[in-house]
């Protein structure tokens, strides 16, 4: 399969529709779940998209070491190309990583107004003409209203759309867990357990605070994000 007819069939194109075109530049979505249930795969399958339609990516890491980040990109790509039999795939990869940037920070050792200068001097002097950031692992409860409004502040800015994955701790519910976020972001999107695979629910699209089950899974054995049947 040809890379335009691959991004045609991804089931990000029923991601989109499901929240009435997409996140969009200037807003921030989120993926909310527990530890260990596939954020981080949800929001590389999402950034591996944008590199296929040209797009560039920033994924910024709060995680010790980033390694494991570089690891899913090349098993999320080798997957997407296996399974969709995509021609050309090693030039294909080489083409979209030049587009891709990771970063890393310890959140305990610098403020969210650092984290922003670091990205416009990337997106500015660096030259790196950005579409969308990924905040991954990023504490909202130990940041605060504050650093959020301003990462907000900073997407309308810059006409960037950010994802964040938002973990809630053992034996709170998600939703309760997320309440305090949800006035700045855009889209927020659970990611729960249902039976043999993690179901996509909803809590907030754009304007639409009327929680619903999206027709999409995390498929167990790819960790792709899947259509349901």
């Amino acid at each position: 399969m040809v890379k335009q007819e691959l991004i045609k069939r991804s089931p990000l194109r029923i991601f989109e529709t499901s929240i009435h075109g997409g996140l969009g530049t200037g807003n921030i979505g989120m993926l909310v779940s527990p530890k260990g249930v596939g954020k981080t795969a949800c929001l590389v399958h999402i950034a591996t998209d944008k590199l296929l339609r040209d797009k560039h990516v920033i994924h910024v890491s709060f995680a010790a070491r980033v390694d494991h980040i570089i690891s899913w990109y090349e098993d999320i790509f080798d997957e997407i190309a296996r399974k969709r039999s995509l021609e050309s795939a090693v030039d294909v990869h080489d083409e979209i990583i030049k587009n891709r940037v990771i970063m890393n920070f310890n959140q305990q050792g610098i403020t969210t107004e650092q984290i922003l200068k670091s990205l416009k001097a990337l997106i500015e002097d660096g030259n790196f003409a950005a579409d969308t950031i990924i905040f991954d692992g990023y504490d909202l409860a130990r940041a605060g209203s504050d650093d959020l409004r301003a990462i907000h502040d900073f997407a309308a800015e810059s006409g960037l759309e950010v994802w964040f994955s938002v973990s809630v701790p053992d034996g709170e519910d998600s939703a309760s867990y997320v309440e305090p976020f949800m006035h700045e972001a855009t889209v927020v999107i659970t990611l729960e357990y249902a039976g043999d695979h993690v179901q996509f629910r909803a809590l907030k699209d754009h304007d639409n605070l009327e929680p619903k089950d999206m027709r999409l899974k995390l498929d167990p054995k790819t960790l792709l994000i899947a259509e349901t049947e």
